[in-house]
């Protein structure tokens, strides 16, 4: 478990993370609206070298960001999960990770070897990031959770 106070720290924990991803990374990120979720993706996107501005994937459903590895991103909250096999998902996996807002909505087969990020609102400010794994590769990304400064 991690806090965050503040949305530079959760983009900070990104960032830091992103020297782990490699091609066919999975991060499953769960919590409430404003929670943290685009902002880690944010952070994720800048520690790959990708120079593009992160937004929330909600109404296009998926974005790429190009740096070390590409970088995934898409937003499933407003798709229940037998609408997600159009989407082009194992395809992306095969070029790049894969960071998934709503990520519990994704069809079992893709939650496999993942690390999901749940998310908490503890305060106005304050976010609290519990993670936990699924898989040898989720495991060795929950590992890299766990020693980020």
């Amino acid at each position: 478990m991690r806090l965050s106070a503040a949305v530079e720290e959760t983009e900070r924990l990104g960032e830091a993370l992103a020297k782990s991803l490699e091609p066919g990374d999975r991060l499953l990120l769960l919590g409430p609206l404003g929670a943290g979720k685009t902002r880690l993706v944010a952070g994720l996107a800048r520690g790959l070298g990708a120079k593009a501005r992160v937004r929330s994937p909600s109404f296009t459903l998926l974005h790429e960001y190009h740096g070390r590895v590409p970088l995934y991103h898409a937003d499933l909250y407003r798709l229940e999960e037998r609408d997600v096999a159009g989407l082009g998902l194992e395809e992306a996996l095969e070029r790049g990770a894969l960071a998934v807002e709503w990520g519990d909505r994704l069809p079992a087969g893709l939650r496999d070897d993942a690390l999901t990020l749940e998310f908490e609102l503890i305060s106005e400010r304050e976010r609290r990031v519990t993670a936990r794994a699924e898989g040898p590769r989720g495991h060795a990304l929950l590992e890299a959770w766990r020693r980020l400064p």
